[in-house]
């Protein structure tokens, strides 16, 4: 039973720390958009842009063959 004595304060401290971090992390900005986060990775444009480059690559290829 003594040992009640420091588990619930311990408890309380904790708790509040919890509340504190979720409070901070919410005025913050953190859970404003959920969605886009996860859709961002689905539409990454890496492929337009190694496209582009191999089109660049390939116009300059032809441009030295013609002179």
């Amino acid at each position: 039973m003594e040992i009640l004595i420091l588990l619930i304060p311990m408890s309380v401290v904790i708790a509040l720390l919890i509340g504190a971090a979720f409070w901070w992390s919410a005025e913050s900005g953190q859970f404003d958009d959920l969605e886009n986060p996860g859709q961002r990775i689905l539409l990454d444009d890496d492929a337009p842009i190694v496209a582009a480059t191999a089109l660049a690559k390939a116009d300059g290829a032809q441009t030295l063959h013609r002179n």
